[in-house]
């Protein structure tokens, strides 16, 4: 099951759990009432798996390519780490499905407190368009991930702030009708 919490404000390496002491534990359904969804599968099947694809023909997620986040194979490696660190949001949901390796999601609540979701191998989520989010790997520094989209991708990043946009409008919205 997915590991999510609310983060301490120490400063230091991203790419550490962040965890306060005591610790301050986030379940599903708290990230469900962010529109924040969840999946378990099992990423060994990702190429012919039938849950998977039941999920991504009932979301319309027909587009996806696979990408690895590593010093070796991203090109730009630092750059991009900061990059995906950069606090941001997107015109549409963002999904991504953990293939190998792990790395952490962190989003805003409804209080903009930072949230911290610990992706590993299988697990599979799903941000809605217009909520701030960020992403970096842990200290393995390394993540495969499909990318999942409804139509043709789109990779643009608004950074915070954001408000502006109509997709953050709606997500707004969204967060007072689950109040």
């Amino acid at each position: 099951m997915v590991q999510a919490w609310y983060m301490d404000d120490a400063p230091g390496d991203p790419r550490q759990p962040h965890r306060p002491d005591p610790d301050r534990p986030v379940g599903l359904e708290q990230l469900r009432r962010l529109g924040v969804l969840y999946w378990k599968l099992d990423a060994d099947k990702y190429e012919n798996d039938p849950e998977l694809e039941k999920i991504r023909r009932e979301r319309s997620y027909s587009w996806m390519d696979i990408i690895t986040i590593c010093k070796d194979t991203l090109p730009n490696y630092e750059e991009k780490i900061k990059m995906f660190y950069e606090e941001h949001l997107h015109l549409d949901d963002e999904i991504r499905y953990i293939l190998d390796g792990s790395g952490y999601f962190d989003v805003r609540d409804k209080e903009d407190k930072w949230i911290r979701i610990f992706m590993e191998k299988g697990d599979m989520i799903t941000l809605p368009a217009g909520i701030y989010h960020r992403f970096t790997v842990d200290e393995k520094n390394y993540a495969k991930a499909m990318r999942l989209f409804v139509g043709e991708p789109v990779w643009t990043a608004y950074n915070r702030p954001a408000d502006h946009v109509e997709a953050r409008g709606q997500y707004v919205k969204f967060l007072a009708q689950t109040a």
